[in-house]
């Protein structure tokens, strides 16, 4: 017996239903104020590379239209009554009622498949011996295989009702319901984020090519061996600077909802259901059940990562694995999505769907280099030895081939940064010869008013009702505790010595950090200063402290320059990440990090990131940049 079809057949007319109820009204206005071109490209925006049936009869996409027919762009943006005739039909019957009748009496989904397997030659290549689907009453869209004449003679009334059909028939029947709910699903989506008159709707401006040194420079990504000898005041410093940054993130993530929902749409479509199995098979993208838990992973791995950050010195090596866990699950769902398999109902240690590497990465060492190294970096026990002849590989190809960069996703871009980071942050030490035990580091709807607000109290609410506290706290805990230990072996050491023993840990700094909170208060690290600038450089400002959602992006070259000429200097330091030194002049001497970003642009979350760092460390606003 199959009943995974009808699970999701029933997820999705449930998550459509939901949706239309709560926004028929606003979509209804939207869709039928969008002129044709709008229609189409809101309809285009939700299919993989924006193929679209252009008609009912368009054979361009196989077997579509035989299965799918009127899910095509003529019908679809000539008549907005169309699309909301069809919104009407699947959120107000059942399944089974469309499966016995379609619009306005029309031949139902049965009707449809067998029209189409009669006169247009659609067939399915498995043959199905013996094999029959029910869509009927709670076995709807359920398979079962009839060996015996006595099961069969079971189903005959059922078949000969036919509300039983061969299920060469009925995987047809399923495949119709699903595609056109999913579709349904996703254009109420796209309608309401395309008619929303908070969002700014112009293409970014296409990235101009230049010969200037600064920017060539700044956009290769590479490690860098330090010229002089690095301190350990020096790491500890720098790692703090790399917590505050996560810390202010938490800020965002706390009080931004367009930054929460950039971060909950990022796990949500990277999820590992969406790799597929040992067998091609996907579990399905658009229910909203998944919603839930891409809230959860989207707050918990920040704070989880910015804990990791507090206790570096100590939990160095789980930093280590959660960097290349979290690079892992951006490739295996963006750019290597083809070389990757997911094994069912196996899990890893972390308690996520075990996913792996299939095949030989040194297959693509000519076709693919940039993949090769990035599922060298993927493969299990990696440590930061094994890890940095890829980097650097890696580093070479962008110095060489910069455009092979801008192929990845933004969020394996970030992610490639991060692993870059810690690794380049463990080999410096490394090369130093410095014990890390020596020390301790304390290291869509969202977008609606008030909504992302709820959703975290719901998340602080769920992890008080489990665990007894809020998730900061539950890593404080963990801190504390871990401090603790360390503090005890210390003592332990001082005794030892004492006694002119050899003590096994040398010793460790004791102190209790400081709660992990992500809605701490802004104070800037001093009394902000003004400055007079000329026109364009006031303008980088101006965006990047503007509050406006539409705000224009900022290219990394133009920021860098801005900063230089306040008198900053630009040090590459891991990867993608640049450190911008203040000025003597200036009255805060705390160095300012930040990841290059992918596609070399400041926009949207990134903007605010950047904007609130700068306003922490240096008091900085909109009112700070003056005209001369």
């Amino acid at each position: 017996m199959d009943n995974e079809k009808a699970i999701l057949l029933k997820e999705l007319h449930g998550d459509l239903v939901r949706k239309y109820r709560k926004h028929a009204a606003v979509v209804e206005t939207i869709w039928q104020s969008f002129s044709p071109n709008e229609r189409g490209e809101c309809f285009k925006a939700g299919a993989a590379d924006g193929a679209v049936l252009q008609h009912p009869l368009d054979r361009s996409l196989g077997v579509v239209y035989k299965i799918v027919p009127e899910l095509n762009l003529r019908d679809l943006t000539s008549d907005p009554a169309f699309l909301l005739t069809l919104f009407k039909h699947r959120t107000t019957t059942s399944l089974f009622q469309q499966y016995c009748e379609g619009l306005n009496g029309s031949p139902g989904d049965h009707a449809m498949i067998e029209e189409s397997v009669r006169t247009r030659g659609l067939k399915h290549t498995n043959s199905f011996k013996n094999c029959y689907t029910m869509f009927q009453g709670d076995m709807y869209a359920t398979s079962y295989q009839l060996m015996a004449k006595e099961a069969l003679a079971v189903f005959e009334p059922a078949i000969r009702a036919r509300v039983c059909v061969p299920q060469s028939v009925g995987e047809f029947i399923m495949q119709r319901q699903i595609f056109i709910l999913q579709t349904l699903n996703i254009l109420i989506d796209d309608i309401l984020d395309q008619g929303s008159p908070s969002r700014d709707r112009k293409a970014p401006p296409k990235k101009k090519t230049t010969d200037d040194g600064a920017a060539a420079a700044l956009s290769k990504l590479s490690i860098q061996a330090s010229r002089k000898k690095r301190t350990l005041s020096d790491l500890v410093a720098s790692a703090r600077d790399h917590q505050d940054t996560l810390e202010e993130y938490l800020v965002l993530l706390s009080t931004e909802p367009v930054v929460l929902a950039h971060a909950v749409n990022i796990w949500f479509f990277s999820r590992p259901e969406l790799v597929p199995d040992e067998k091609g098979r996907r579990l399905p993208v658009h229910t909203d059940k998944y919603i839930g838990a891409a809230v959860f992973e989207a707050i918990h791995s920040s704070i989880q990562v910015a804990a990791i950050w507090k206790y570096i010195a100590s939990v160095l090596e789980l930093l280590e694995n959660r960097a290349q866990t979290l690079f892992k699950h951006h490739v295996q769902s963006g750019t290597g999505c083809k070389r990757f398999k997911r094994t069912s109902n196996v899990y890893d240690s972390t308690g996520n769907l075990r996913v792996s590497v299939k095949g030989n990465p040194e297959d693509l060492t000519v076709s693919d280099p940039q993949l090769h190294y990035m599922l060298r970096l993927c493969q299990p026990k990696l440590t930061v030895s094994t890890a940095t002849p890829w980097i650097k590989k890696l580093a070479e190809l962008y110095q060489t081939h910069p455009q092979e960069r801008e192929r990845l996703e933004d969020r394996e871009a970030d992610s490639l940064g991060d692993l870059a980071m810690i690794i380049g942050f463990v080999q410096q030490g490394a090369d130093d010869q410095l014990d890390f035990l020596d020390f301790v580091v304390p290291i869509d709807n969202l977008l609606g008013p008030g909504v992302a607000h709820e959703a975290l109290k719901k998340l602080d609410q769920f992890t008080i009702e489990k665990s007894g506290a809020k998730m900061g706290f539950l890593y404080q805990d963990m801190i504390a505790d871990c401090l603790s230990g360390v503090q005890g072996q210390c003592d332990e050491a001082k005794v030892k010595l004492a006694q002119g023993l050899k003590a096994e840990w040398p010793a460790a700094p004791a102190t209790r950090p400081e709660p992990i909170n992500p809605s701490r208060p802004q104070e800037p690290a001093s009394l902000p200063q003004t400055f007079k600038i000329d026109e364009s450089t006031a303008e980088i400002f101006s965006r990047l402290f503007s509050k406006s959602q539409s705000r224009g992006p900022v290219a990394w070259a133009a920021f860098a320059e801005a900063m230089a000429k306040l008198g900053f200097s630009i040090t590459p330091k891991y990867g993608s990440v640049y450190t911008f030194y203040p000025p003597d002049s200036m009255t805060a001497k705390k160095s300012f990090t930040v990841h290059r970003p992918h596609q070399s642009k400041i926009e949207g979350y990134r903007a605010l990131t950047v904007a609130r760092r700068l306003r922490t460390l240096y008091g900085w606003g909109e009112k700070t940049f003056q005209v001369e």
